[in-house]
């Protein structure tokens, strides 16, 4: 087990708040890339999917879409309805934080990039009565914009502007087309 790792996820459950921020943004920048230890945090992961805190959801939500690029063994195909629940998470803060970067998953191959299409899709559609629903609604485009950046998908963008058409109000699919060109110019993972 990789020991510096094993202390970073340790150190994110530390109660200084310093220590774990630290240990996120360092969790965060490793995993741009694939890991070869996903498998030796994915269990505890999933179950954290249910915790009670919703920092720990949105985390365990956070790390399993991270880890996505580094499942060979496409667990993701099968735990992606648990990831893509928290979406929906009784805490904003926590199923926004899932919600924004459930995108990353779409770059773990094909099957993942239409699961996680569909998804976000199916939540843009869904949320339009919801208390946040234009939180929603602009937290899904950006995450589309930033698939299309990453993966160079076009179709995407179709699909997309699909959507905002269905927004009745003009200020907000003013300011969902907004955020579609913020999150297209976002640097895209290394």
């Amino acid at each position: 087990m990789n020991e510096r790792v094993q202390a970073l996820f340790a150190d994110r459950e530390s109660s200084d708040s310093d220590v774990a921020y630290q240990a996120l943004g360092r969790l965060f920048e490793i995993t741009e890339r694939p890991v070869d230890w996903a498998y030796e945090f994915w269990d505890q992961l999933l179950k954290d999917l249910t915790a009670r805190a919703g920092q720990k959801r949105a985390f365990a939500a956070q790390m399993l879409a991270r880890l996505a690029i580094s499942d060979p063994d496409g667990r993701m195909l099968k735990d992606f309805p648990k990831v893509a629940a928290v979406m929906k998470d009784e805490k904003t803060v926590t199923a926004r934080h899932t919600l924004q970067s459930l995108w990353r998953i779409g770059l773990a191959g094909p099957q993942q990039k239409a699961m996680v299409l569909e998804a976000l899709e199916h939540r843009f559609r869904e949320c339009a009565e919801e208390k946040n629903g234009t939180l929603v609604r602009t937290d899904v485009v950006t995450a589309l914009g930033r698939l299309t950046k990453a993966t160079g998908d076009a179709t995407i963008e179709v699909r997309l502007n699909a959507l905002i058409e269905t927004e009745p109000d003009e200020k907000q699919r003013k300011k969902q087309r907004a955020a579609w060109r913020k999150a297209i110019a976002w640097p895209a993972p290394r």
